[in-house]
Order: structure tokens, then C-alpha cells, then sequence
């Protein structure tokens, strides 16, 4: 529209004239008679490049427009997604035998493309102190009464606790309903990678050979393999950029294996497949990162 006015107006064709500057055919626009074409009027040439000026902004005008036009509160738009988060999980099948609840702290970036498909990748890092069944981890090398005698002939200062982490490729699909905008909403996600976890004996002092060094390693049942994991919860993203969070389901499923060969508790060689389950509520902290402001117009 800004061109068609704008070639009503006034449409050039140059001509230079050393004597009148610049010498112009255009078409001029009359109130009572209408267009009409007209040669040979003398314009300055600072006109000339006002004129053109205007002629190339209105030209880039409508095209910027319909870019910048586009905010968070009105259009589903592509973002980066930076977060930290939180779990707290319950474990089942083979690893809840060993373990109780955790705790698990991680980061993690997600893509969320103009269509609100989501890609990205999430690491995590498993703590615990509700470990099962420790009278039988050290039970060959321990006192009658479950202590252990350090090298000063004094009881050692030790305990166990659960360590592990895993990450995952994630994949899934943001549905946008009970948000403030078309890019909050259900967020279900599906990922693929590796699970990690062991028995984490604390011995801080250094006392104990029986518990330091390569010894503990006969000890820690470490276990890892391929996993999966599962997201359902609510993503919002807000319109001014001050509040941004996720909160959900999470469901992890590990297909582990021993990583020793052999256990010292056990005097015999390691062997088997474990099916882990980690169930959990997880929240998340985002910090978005736009191509623009979210609720500011550019225009360029």
C-alpha cells in the first residue's frame, strides 16, 4: 500500500541537466485535475535524495512491519530455553531394593521451535542419604557390633550415602492452553540417554584402608546403562520476562549393569540386568532468551 501511494505521488524518472541540477519527468499528482505528467521541472538535489530516501523507507516499511509485529502475548514464537531444576524421587523396581528417596539437581536447554515442537538436552546429578539394608555392605570386614577399626585401633568415622546422574537427548511438544500466551502451556517430553548410580561411602578422615582408595570400589555396587525418561507437566512463559518456570511428572527407567567385576561383600563375580525406576516431581527455574523482547515492536 505505502508503494502504490507513493508511485501515485510521485514516480521519477532521472534525467540529468548539468544547467537546472536535476532536470525530472514524474508524474504529478493535481487536486483538480489528477495525475498528470509533467517534464522538465528544476529540482534541487537535495529533493532528489530526500525523495528517494522516502521512496526506499516506505518500500522496507510494510516488510519490517509484519517481522516486528510478532511478541510472545500474540504469536507463538521461536526461543532458547536455559533452566536449572529440582526433583525429588522415589525409586522403583530393581533400585528401590537398594535405595529410598532422593534428591536430584540438574540443567538443561531446550529449543522450542515457531510450532512449539521442543529439542534439547538435560544433565542431572542424584544425592541421597536413605541407603537399605547397610548392615550387609561392609559386613566381612566389620566388628560384631557393625564398626570398623582404623589404623589407630579406633572405631572409623564413615557412612553411606547414593550418588549417581544421568542425561538425556529430549524430544517433545508444548500444547498451549491455561497461559497467559500461545507459548505456555502442556509440556510432554521424551528423552533418551544414560543412567549412573552407586553407593557413596564417606570416609572423610582416611583412616580405614579397608574403605579408601581402589578398596571401595569392591564395595559401591556402581551400576549404569541406556535410559529413558518421561515429562509431563505445565510450562509457562511469561509475557514481560519476569516469570518463567516448568513443573511436572518425571519418570526415568534405566536398563543397568554392574560396571565391577567383581564384589568384595559378596566374594563372587558380578553378573545380572537391573530395571531402574525413579519417579519423581520435578521444577524448573527458565531463563529464556529471545530474538527480541517479548513485549517490545523493532523496527529497523
Amino acid at each position: 500500500m505505502a508503494i502504490r501511494i507513493l508511485l501515485t505521488e510521485l514516480t521519477i524518472f532521472s534525467k540529468l541537466n548539468p544547467r537546472a541540477g536535476c532536470s525530472i519527468s514524474y508524474i504529478c499528482h493535481d487536486k483538480k485535475q489528477g495525475p498528470a505528467f509533467k517534464k522538465g521541472c528544476p529540482i534541487k538535489w537535495s529533493v532528489c535524495m530526500k525523495t528517494l530516501f522516502s521512496f526506499i523507507l516506505l518500500a522496507l516499511l510494510p516488510f519490517t512491519s509484519l517481522v516486528a509485529q510478532k511478541s510472545i502475548k500474540d504469536s507463538v514464537i521461536f526461543a532458547n530455553l536455559i533452566y536449572a531444576n529440582y526433583a525429588m524421587q522415589f525409586p522403583g523396581g530393581d533400585l528401590g531394593e537398594r535405595f529410598g528417596m532422593n534428591s536430584q539437581l540438574g540443567a538443561g536447554y531446550l529449543l522450542k521451535t515457531n510450532t512449539n515442537w521442543v529439542f534439547g538436552i538435560e544433565g542431572n546429578f542424584m544425592f541421597g542419604d536413605q541407603v537399605k539394608s547397610e548392615g550387609n555392605i561392609l559386613s566381612l570386614i566389620e566388628t560384631s557390633d557393625g564398626n570398623l577399626i582404623d589404623m589407630q585401633g579406633i572405631y572409623a568415622n564413615y557412612s553411606f550415602n547414593e550418588r549417581g546422574f544421568s542425561w538425556f537427548f529430549k524430544t517433545g511438544k508444548l500444547i498451549p492452553v491455561w497461559g497467559p500466551n500461545k507459548n505456555s502451556g502442556i509440556l510432554f517430553t521424551l528423552g533418551a540417554g544414560y543412567l549412573q548410580h552407586k553407593i557413596y561411602i564417606e570416609h572423610r578422615d582416611k583412616t580405614a584402608p579397608q574403605i579408601t582408595d581402589d578398596y571401595l570400589k569392591g564395595y559401591d555396587e556402581l551400576k549404569r546403562g541406556f535410559a529413558t525418561n518421561i515429562f509431563l507437566g505445565y510450562l509457562y512463559l511469561g509475557n514481560y520476562n519476569k516469570v518463567n518456570f516448568f513443573a511436572g511428572l518425571d519418570v526415568t527407567m534405566g536398563f543397568t549393569g554392574y560396571v565391577r567385576p567383581y564384589s568384595f561383600n559378596q566374594i563372587s563375580y558380578n553378573s545380572g540386568r537391573f530395571s531402574d525406576i525413579l519417579t519423581g516431581i520435578k521444577v524448573g527455574w527458565i531463563i529464556p532468551v529471545y530474538r527480541r523482547s517479548p513485549k517490545e515492536f523493532y523496527f529497523y
